[in-house]
């Protein structure tokens, strides 16, 4: 007695497969079932609630505000349009806080960046008490901007500061250094560079460690020197960090407020202003709201078209690669 077959039947035209497994629709892309979703939903939606109320709404409502000339009390009525972002482009102060932004972000990324990667490439030699280095680079980043300020606010104090004692023993003038135009905006870079130096520099210390030895020894095999290894394999592999760097960098200086605000002020007469002092004068101490709110979607649309371009261009390829990967890791 023969036992049937339970093999399609070719002859007719059928599909000579194995029947679909219990995971195969899984595989296919299926719709999660109904209790996977409300799962999703019950952890997605305090978040976006919270997303919603914190990002969205202030954003609409500084649009809103943005469009009339409001001192924040009541609500606003004398509609102005587009009047408040007309007087913002002409206003000389906040023209000049696009530029120390620029200045900042130029220096950040010329001076500050490289600093960063070329220290931690130095302590990740065998280098006798480098745990000790990395403490110390790093432990200025886990201060506050604001107790940093402070800080150096006194270090700097005039005639009574540590760093205007030294200055004035070796014959120069630092305990001014915030009350000159020429200077003060340097010296707020100069602040800003050490309380995030460490940070930049365990990043880079992070992926450095990340490329695997057997790479640098071949290039080394191949006749490259140090310069030439760190050139063609060691830079390009830490492009991603590097990457991320910059934009972290470029966000952080142009949203950059709390440091300057208990530094300076903004001032000398407005040498060192950014867009986040200048909004919170006019909103906070002017009471001009709806000029003050214009300020921030200002800041909001350079934060976010910067954003935008940088990863549509920038971060394309990093982005691409990770979403490749976890395809193929699936």
């Amino acid at each position: 007695m023969t036992r049937p077959s339970t093999v399609p039947d070719t002859r007719r035209g059928g599909p000579a497969t194995d029947p679909p497994g219990p995971g195969t629709a899984r595989r296919r892309g299926a719709r999660p079932r109904p209790g996977r979703r409300r799962v999703l939903a019950a952890f997605l939606t305090p978040a976006l609630a919270l997303f919603l109320l914190l990002v969205i709404a202030p954003i609409v409502v500084a649009s809103y505000a943005s469009l009339y000339k409001w001192n924040g009390f009541g609500l606003p009525e004398n509609f102005v349009g587009l009047d408040n972002y007309t007087r913002a482009f002409g206003d000389p102060t906040f023209r000049g806080d696009l530029w120390h932004a620029l200045v900042l972000i130029v220096l950040s990324l010329t001076v500050q960046l490289p600093a960063a990667l070329g220290l931690a490439m130095l302590l990740n030699q065998p280098l006798r008490g480098r745990s000790i280095y990395r403490l110390i680079f790093f432990a200025p980043y886990v201060l506050s901007e604001v107790t940093t300020a402070v800080l150096f606010n006194l270090v700097f104090s005039p005639n009574r500061g540590l760093g205007d004692s030294i200055a004035r023993w070796l014959g120069s003038d630092a305990g001014t250094i915030f009350a000159d135009p020429d200077t003060v905006l340097y010296a707020v870079f100069m602040i800003v560079s050490w309380k995030y130096f460490g940070l930049y520099m365990m990043l880079f210390l992070a992926a450095r460690q990340g490329i695997p030895k057997e790479l640098n020894e071949a290039a080394t095999t191949d006749g490259a020197g140090p310069w030439q290894a760190f050139r063609h394999v060691t830079l390009p592999l830490l492009g991603p960090t590097i990457r991320i760097s910059v934009f972290l960098s470029v966000i952080g200086t142009i949203q950059l407020f709390d440091m300057v605000w208990v530094l300076t002020g903004g001032g000398p007469i407005h040498a060192s202003e950014t867009m986040a002092v200048t909004m919170f004068q006019y909103g906070f101490r002017r009471f001009e709201v709806g000029y003050a709110s214009a300020i921030s979607i200002v800041m909001f649309l350079l934060s976010f078209v910067f954003a935008l371009v940088y990863q549509r261009v920038v971060l394309r390829r990093d982005t691409e690669g990770a979403i490749t990967n976890q395809g193929d890791n699936r």
